[in-house]
């Protein structure tokens, strides 16, 4: 092994210390912490007893009896607890997924919960790190481990996110490399199941760009129907009227005043684990939902329709695979409800940041400029800083939500403006290098 490989390497293994040990302080030190999970561990314990986890009351009832009791004070901690328990907003498949997990004790759930998101994150930047260990093994170190530092929240949290990002990373480099195609199969078709609006940017990818690709989109979409059907079922027996519920649990917390509501006046989207969609910015313009997301899908639908055609005219090619997902990975965070956790599929954009930067010139720096920015500023340890330097005032949660999203998209127009002058004859580095 060469020094630079293992340099790499040991940035890498340093990283994902970090990472462990960071995400588990902040989940001690947080009252909330491991919310997200506990949501869904206990909507999917109340399907298995036979009880409607879509209805708050018999939610509540449900977990009354099996736990015991829930705080009983009026603090703003107790008031946001109730809200992200109780209020059930995750689809069947995840329940059903998560259903043994959900069978086992809290204290042992919680422990394997956290492991399979830590072992999964740090596999699937293994793997994006393996993608460059032969040519840039130190810069994919570099990225790699301000990644891993920056991603406690994705432990201490519990959501989902942690686990679907991780999966859907492990698919594109086993799709990419060509190496273990069923694992990247089911990985894809799990995160799909879980969270389609972070992994479906993916699947589209690779059923848009044909051939061997789509195949396999073909096959992770009719495993995640295989998922689907069973689960509905599990659920429907219990909660016949699931979907009309789901819908309107979904609508609460994006109505004003709920959780994951885009407008300035709304706590649940400010702070760390921020909502990073372009209606943060918006709403400071115009608090008004019908102005923000309409603008919103203006400006974030011309580029992804240009990506789509771009990817459908020019097929597949492993040259340019990396730039259409390091385009379509900060760009598709923009329009729909995403936080801080789900960027982590940044790590897609390591690899096209990597071979730009070694074909030199001002795209190359304006491409590791970028991608620190949107590590940097949809990561952990810089708002951490900030909100605890200016003690969460008004200003810095107000308009701490500007920078995200705006640094995601201009790195995803940057990469889409390179993807829409790519070919498929020469790397990204070689051709930065015959352009100039």
């Amino acid at each position: 092994m060469t020094k630079a490989r293992l340099d790499g390497l040991y940035m890498l293994i340093l990283g994902s210390v970090f990472f462990v040990a960071i995400g588990a302080v902040m989940e001690w030190t947080n009252p909330l912490g491991m919310t997200a999970f506990e949501q869904i561990y206990a909507s999917s314990r109340c399907v298995a007893h036979h009880h409607d986890p879509y209805n708050f009351d018999q939610l509540l009832a449900f977990y009354q009896s099996d736990t015991g009791g829930i705080p009983a004070d009026s603090s703003v901690v107790s008031r946001t607890y109730r809200k992200i328990v109780f209020i059930a907003p995750n689809l069947p498949t995840t329940l059903f997924l998560i259903a043994p997990i959900a069978s086992l004790p809290w204290k042992w759930a919680v422990v394997l919960w956290m492991v399979l998101i830590a072992a999964g994150f740090i596999l699937a930047c293994f793997c994006v790190w393996n993608v460059g260990a032969d040519s840039a093994p130190r810069l994919y170190g570099a990225l790699i481990f301000l990644m891993l530092v920056n991603s406690g929240l994705l432990l201490s949290a519990g959501n989902t996110a942690g686990l679907v990002v991780s999966l859907a990373v492990i698919a594109v480099c086993c799709f990419l490399q060509d190496r273990f195609i069923l694992a990247g199969i089911v990985c894809l078709a799990v995160a799909l199941a879980m969270k389609p609006h972070d992994a479906g940017p993916i699947w589209l990818y690779f059923l848009l760009a044909g051939g061997v690709q789509r195949k396999r989109a073909l096959q992770s979409a009719a495993l995640t129907a295989a998922i689907l059907i069973p689960a509905v079922l599990w659920v429907w027996h219990s909660a016949p009227h699931w979907a009309p519920e789901l819908h309107a649990n979904l609508a609460e917390g994006l109505a004003p005043g709920g959780l994951n509501n885009a407008g300035p006046t709304t706590q649940g989207g400010r702070g760390i684990g921020q909502i990073i969609s372009l209606q943060a910015v918006l709403s400071l313009i115009r608090d008004d939902a019908r102005f923000y997301n309409s603008v919103t899908y203006v400006i974030c639908g011309i580029p992804l329709l240009l990506w789509c055609v771009r990817t459908l005219r020019i097929g597949f090619s492993p040259r340019n695979a990396w730039l259409a997902l390091a385009a379509i990975a900060p760009l598709t965070m923009l329009p729909f409800y995403h936080r801080t956790y789900d960027a982590r599929l940044l790590l897609l954009a390591v690899p096209a940041c990597a071979s730009l930067w070694m074909g030199g010139h001002a795209r190359g720096r304006s491409a590791l400029g970028l991608t620190l920015a949107a590590i940097i500023l949809t990561g952990d340890l810089f708002w951490i800083v900030l909100f605890q330097a200016t003690h969460y005032s008004g200003w810095s949660t107000e308009f701490g939500t500007i920078p995200a999203p705006l640094v995601l998209l201009a790195l995803g127009i940057f990469c889409l403006w390179i993807y829409l002058r790519s070919d498929n004859t020469t790397s990204l580095s070689g051709q930065m290098k015959a352009e100039s």
